[in-house]
């Protein structure tokens, strides 16, 4: 099957039946599987609606899982016979995709542990476990997306990218329905934006008046 020309990347993360301590078998599992189709891959461990998800954030098992992470990725393109990336990185590059209700001590442990494996990117927010915003209470259990979202999505944004100092890349997401949206992630220091709530409400068409306004 030829490869599509534009970059396919697969966000992954353990199954919700799968114990804590088999999290990251799980994870290599989905990487092994999805290898073949895949230009790189964001290992999401910031879903609020899989138990247990978020506590892979932590320092240690965020550690541990990223180092597994990147060695099979390592492997993988050993074992295909491709010359290493450039940089002197090799495998498929690996992103992490956060939650946006990290304090900002966890988000500086996230920071040192992507450094120091090598991540290439970080995805900057996931969905929200806050209900503030809404215009009524609600007890609904998941991730809220959407504007409520944004506004935290942007300050945790410019504070990774203040941080890093461009020594890794940002994905900004969250609350983006538009250009105003889009460029208030891109003065954050965002290097790419993603979509999805607005996707679903306004359609393929809001991809190209963000593109457009931007240019």
């Amino acid at each position: 099957m030829p490869r599509p020309a534009i970059p396919i990347g697969w966000s992954i993360g353990k199954s919700k039946i799968t114990p804590q301590e088999e999290a990251i078998d799980d994870y290599l599992y989905s990487l092994r599987k999805l290898s073949d189709f895949a230009d790189f891959f964001t290992i999401n461990v910031s879903s609020p609606n899989t138990p247990g998800l978020r506590k892979l954030q932590d320092k240690g098992p965020l550690d541990r899982l990223l180092q597994a992470v990147v060695l099979e990725t390592g492997t993988i393109v050993l074992e295909r016979g491709q010359a290493p990336s450039l940089q002197g990185k090799t495998g498929i590059p690996v992103l992490v995709k956060i939650a946006p209700d990290l304090s900002q001590e966890q988000i500086d442990d996230v920071i040192e542990v992507c450094l120091q494996r090598n991540i290439r990117g970080i995805v900057a927010t996931n969905t929200t476990l806050s209900r503030s915003g809404l215009s009524k209470n609600t007890t609904e259990n998941g991730g809220l997306s959407g504007r409520p979202l944004h506004k935290r999505a942007v300050e945790v944004v410019q504070y990774l990218c203040k941080t890093l100092d461009g020594r890794i890349p940002v994905i900004g997401v969250g609350g983006v329905f538009g250009p105003d949206d889009a460029k208030r992630m891109f003065d954050a220091g965002a290097s790419l934006i993603q979509i999805y709530t607005s996707f679903i409400y306004e359609g393929p068409g809001v991809l190209r008046k963000i593109n457009k306004s931007l240019v």
